[in-house]
């Protein structure tokens, strides 16, 4: 079942590209593996998946510590700055930082470990209440803060668009974070470059491909409903 979920995704992520005009490879498919059974971490990973997203550290970690090294594991959800020293040097990257402070622990545990942390910033675009994020107006002068850090690095942007009913209504806020990203990029800011733009979920990844996602974040289309008391 997963592996047929992950089959049919890919070949999605394929054909947005396509008509996107972009090569194949462009984009990385994040299997968000949150609430999910370790055995079906373990069939995603059978059926080819390399890269995971979760939401909580301890989640993280006790999959970090079950499956195979060659997993690349993405920090996805609200990350506190308490819990930071125990995911620096065990993740690929952190999709989640939305703050100075956040950014500033981070790079303190990343020194003391001597690892380099790569890290997007997550811009509320859509200016829900409810999300967490910095503001699309925030976001540029925060890059150049965290810039001056050590051991922490900058590598584009996140968001989480609203849970809509048509992909469509999504667009406006992917093409925004798109153009936030190459008005970032064209400051030139060392230590900060704009390669990653991690927009769309199982319900809209193929529009944020359309408008220039490159990590995409699908996990009910992998590993199917959640469970409703998740």
């Amino acid at each position: 079942m997963i592996q047929e979920n992950l089959e049919a995704v890919e070949k999605i992520v394929r054909a947005s590209c396509r008509r996107a005009g972009r090569p194949e490879n462009d984009v990385t498919l994040i299997a968000v593996s949150k609430t999910k059974p370790l055995e079906q971490v373990r069939e995603a990973y059978e059926a080819g998946a390399r890269d995971f997203g979760e939401n909580k550290v301890q989640d993280l970690l006790d999959r970090i510590e079950a499956m195979p090294s060659d997993i690349r594991w993405h920090m996805i959800g609200h990350l506190q700055r308490n819990k930071v020293k125990y995911i620096v040097g065990k993740v690929a990257m952190i999709h989640s930082v939305d703050s100075l402070r956040l950014a500033e622990e981070i790079s303190r545990e990343s020194v003391k470990r001597q690892v380099e942390t790569d890290i997007l910033l997550e811009v509320n675009v859509a200016g829900e209440e409810s999300k967490f994020g910095v503001s699309v107006e925030e976001t540029a002068a925060l890059a150049e803060e965290i810039s001056k850090l050590p051991a922490v690095h900058v590598r584009g942007l996140m968001t989480i668009a609203p849970f809509v009913e048509n992909a469509e209504e999504n667009r406006q806020y992917f093409r925004k974070l798109k153009q936030l990203s190459v008005d970032i990029e064209s400051k030139s800011i060392d230590n900060v470059n704009m390669t990653v733009l991690s927009m769309g979920m199982t319900g809209d990844y193929s529009v944020a491909i359309e408008e220039g996602a490159t990590y995409v974040r699908v996990g009910t289309g992998i590993f199917g409903e959640r469970e409703p008391w998740h």
